[in-house]
């Protein structure tokens, strides 16, 4: 390839960088593997064994408990391992407490979007929706918190969070619905403030898609068993038996079948995390390589950050505006890193603008992230020269 000046004389390509990150990982869900990782190094003995075997049971509540740890969540909140992935946990939190008072849905992304359709169009409930465009945090004080509230805590298609859980009234009346997936365990979450949250292993952790948590504080418990939903409920979604919380579900015994590869692989994830000092130390290596990324950015006139505030801006799904980029010209710069193995699955969400997506969370190591900005310079200069 070859770039031509306005005078017509030609420019070598871009020199491709002499050293690439050592983990090309960068893909916002499923994220990048805990450094050191390797599926041999997985326990075994629950593999092939019924869930509901004491095995079985053991590890699901061993994995309950280091989630507990690590998150420094209170003993007035519990944890289920539940189907679906965040997404599935989130829908279940709808369908069980919703309906009881007016909701209003917070959305500046994609996945905030799709609960505002399932409030509106799929639960009819006529929920007040508060937006913000893509790169923007709507304005917090709008929201009427005798109503329960549906929002995104870190807005991975947007790249942009909420600073704190300071807009969130301790005397609130209606009930707060975080989800959480690409934050916790990268923020410093007031636990207090929550009533519902839901995360997936794939995120923060690096973990496996496919199954859910769900956190749930003592008004969310309360709700479940003094609200009957008027709609009918799957099999999957049911928590509550005779009236009651179904208790065994947040000690491991789970609605359905889980995989208990998936398990012993969130085990070793979280183990992972308790030998680089817990949830402190998590969060100092997203900030640490959200910190690098944004030197990369700084220095670049051509690169820049869709969440123009810092305040608001994701430590962890961090998403970058690329001067004069279409589709297009993403989808061609993506493909470059790929095929060169200096970086996977950096492109934008299909929803959002045209841009870059990178990784930020903890099982990114910061030298990878480091190595990464001549890459992108490369990358660049090879997409304006084809």
């Amino acid at each position: 390839m070859t770039d031509v000046t306005e005078a017509g004389a030609t420019i070598a390509p871009a020199a491709k960088p002499a050293t690439k990150p050592a983990r090309p990982y960068f893909s916002s869900g499923p994220c990048a593997k805990p450094p050191g990782w390797s599926a041999a190094k997985l326990a075994t003995e629950s593999l092939g064994r019924s869930h509901r075997a004491k095995i079985g049971k053991t590890r699901l509540a061993y994995c309950i408990d280091l989630m507990r740890e690590l998150l420094r969540l209170p003993e007035t909140h519990r944890i289920g391992i539940v189907p679906g992935s965040d997404t599935g946990a989130f829908e279940m939190a709808m369908w069980t407490m919703l309906g009881a008072k007016p909701v209003t849905a917070v959305a500046w992304e994609s996945f905030g979007e799709g609960w505002v359709t399932d409030a509106a169009k799929q639960l009819n409930l006529n929920p007040t929706i508060v937006r913000a465009d893509y790169g923007q945090l709507p304005d917090l004080s709008q929201i009427d918190w005798s109503n329960d509230v549906l929002f995104t805590w870190n807005g991975t298609t947007s790249g942009v969070r909420v600073p704190n859980a300071d807009f969130i009234p301790a005397d609130r009346e209606g009930l707060s619905f975080a989800d959480a997936t690409s934050a916790v365990f990268a923020y410093d979450i007031d636990w207090a403030k929550i009533d519902v949250a839901t995360f997936s292993w794939q995120k923060v952790l690096g973990g496996e898609g496919a199954h859910g948590v769900l956190i749930l504080g003592p008004r969310a418990v309360e709700r479940l068993e003094t609200y009957t939903p008027a709609w009918p409920l799957p099999k999957v979604f049911r928590l509550v038996s005779k009236g009651k919380l179904a208790e065994g579900v947040f000690k491991g015994e789970t609605i359905n079948t889980p995989s208990m590869l998936a398990v012993e692989d969130a085990i070793f994830a979280l183990e992972w995390g308790k030998s680089v000092g817990g949830s402190a130390g998590l969060i100092k290596r997203s900030d640490a390589n959200a910190a690098a990324l944004d030197k990369i950015v700084a220095e670049r006139d051509w690169l820049g950050h869709l969440a123009t505030d810092a305040d608001s801006r994701s430590k962890t799904s961090v998403c970058l505006t690329v001067e004069g980029a279409d589709e297009a010209f993403i989808k061609t710069f993506a493909g470059l890193l790929e095929k060169e193995g200096a970086a996977y699955d950096v492109a934008g969400y299909r929803d959002a603008p045209a841009g870059l997506r990178i990784w930020c969370g903890a099982t990114v190591d910061t030298a990878d992230i480091e190595a990464l900005g001549p890459w992108l310079d490369w990358a660049y200069a090879t997409a304006k020269a084809a």
